[in-house]
């Protein structure tokens, strides 16, 4: 339970519900293109509320009450605010893409289904990222308690990613092939029961190849070289059980869809957030703006809340079948909304879609360059037209946003830009 706000926060508080507010009145405008200049204001509001409130806390104490939540809110935000603007390699772009991880690496722990190729790319983010946060520490651009506040949370992702690296040593040699198979076996029978309309065939050969890897068991132990008894037994046996209690759940609800009625206003609700997600996927270059995604987080983070030791329960306490699927939709749409924050390019929400019509250009004199040439000036025409309406909407060289400011991503753009130019030349020269 969240602790009382001080009277001496009181005001801080307010100001931050009210700079919250306006964030999401900015986020709903879907009238006219974020501008910079507003987030950067907003942005500073914030450092102004933070400053007053370092000057009345102590550092070395931990604090959790409405103003901490509501802060962390502000900054989820702002966080996608500027991915939304394109300035995605700046300290503030990190929060959300850090928090997202953590979300994803408890729900690894919770788990414990991961193998060393899961926890790569991770590290490697987390590396990144702290690149980022390090090199805007040495600019001075941001005020220390934000960088301190990112830098604890990329601490707490790197000691989550050590203790799963760690448990992960433990596991000998001779039982890691056995080990990283039941990994995926267990994903292949989660993201079989989550699928509509179930089909037999699809589930038999994994429990063939489950009852296969029990067979080597000799007295209930996974046996080495020379009948030798490998240590962490424990991780893969325990492993190789969910899996078989997962199948047999998957096969006992066959005909009932795999969730319990109790159940199913949740299993709705996260269908309907993994299909959005899995579109914005594959169309986000054209329809995605970042800030959209605070919904689905903050509508995951709700439905997260509602387990109890992990699990879903019933309104009788009762902990009802299906909640294998459930937890497979949930740890999916953290998957994707991840996969959207990592994705996002450096170029300002304004300019997307100059990027997304020079990207579409470049792939088609890619294509025609494919087929060989010479072409006529008459075949060029449509990709030279293209280029020109683009060419001409710059001002000194760049690319203007309506309010007067310059959008961040020119570099992208111009290299895009000229990319085609030479494109067409080459597609045009009689020794193509």
């Amino acid at each position: 339970m969240a602790a009382p706000v001080p009277q001496e926060e009181l005001p801080i508080l307010e100001a931050v519900i009210n700079i919250r507010n306006r964030l999401t009145v900015l986020k709903k405008d879907r009238g006219e293109y974020i501008k910079a200049s507003d987030v950067n204001s907003l942005y500073q509001a914030v450092v102004k509320q933070v400053t007053k409130l370092n000057g009345v806390r102590d550092d070395n104490t931990t604090y959790n009450n409405r103003l901490d939540t509501t802060l962390a809110d502000v900054f989820s935000l702002l966080s996608l605010f500027y991915l939304t603007i394109g300035k995605t390699r700046d300290t503030p772009a990190t929060y959300c893409q850090i928090a997202s991880m953590r979300q994803i690496l408890n729900h690894m722990n919770e788990s414990a289904v991961y193998n060393e190729s899961d926890l790569a790319p991770f590290r490697r983010r987390l590396g990144e990222l702290r690149q980022i946060v390090q090199r805007e520490t040495e600019d001075v651009k941001h005020p220390k308690a934000l960088v301190k506040l990112l830098e604890r949370q990329l601490n707490e992702c790197d000691s989550i990613v050590r203790s799963l690296e760690e448990s992960l040593s433990v596991l000998s040699v001779e039982l890691i092939p056995i080990h990283q198979r039941l990994v995926t076996i267990r994903r292949q029978l989660v993201a079989l029961a989550a699928k509509e309309g179930l089909q037999k065939a699809e589930l038999k050969p994994l429990q063939e190849e489950l009852r296969k890897i029990d067979s080597t068991r000799v007295d209930g132990k996974f046996l080495g070289p020379g009948g030798v008894v490998p240590a962490s037994q424990a991780i893969c046996s325990s492993l190789l059980e969910e899996c078989f209690d997962i199948s047999q759940e998957i096969k006992a609800h066959e005909d009932s869809k795999n969730v319990a009625s109790s159940l199913k206003p949740i299993y709705d609700r996260l269908s309907e957030i993994r299909a959005e997600l899995e579109s914005l996927v594959l169309t986000h270059r054209w329809s995605l703006r970042e800030t959209d995604l605070w919904n689905y987080s903050l509508s995951l983070q709700e439905i997260d809340r509602m387990r109890i030791d992990g699990k879903f329960l019933d309104s009788e306490g009762n902990r009802p079948s299906g909640q294998y699927v459930l937890l497979y939709l949930l740890r999916r749409c953290y998957g994707l909304i991840y996969r959207l924050l990592s994705s996002s390019e450096p170029v300002s929400e304004e300019l997307m879609p100059i990027a997304n019509k020079l990207s579409t250009v470049k792939k088609c004199l890619n294509e025609v360059f494919k087929y060989g040439g010479p072409f006529n000036p008459r075949d060029l025409y449509p990709y030279q037209l293209a280029l020109f309406q683009i060419d001409s909407m710059r001002v000194d060289g760049r690319f203007i946003g309506v309010d007067g400011s310059i959008p961040e991503g020119q570099g992208i753009l111009m290299a895009h830009l000229n990319e085609c130019h030479e494109l067409v030349e080459m597609v045009s020269s009689p020794d193509l």
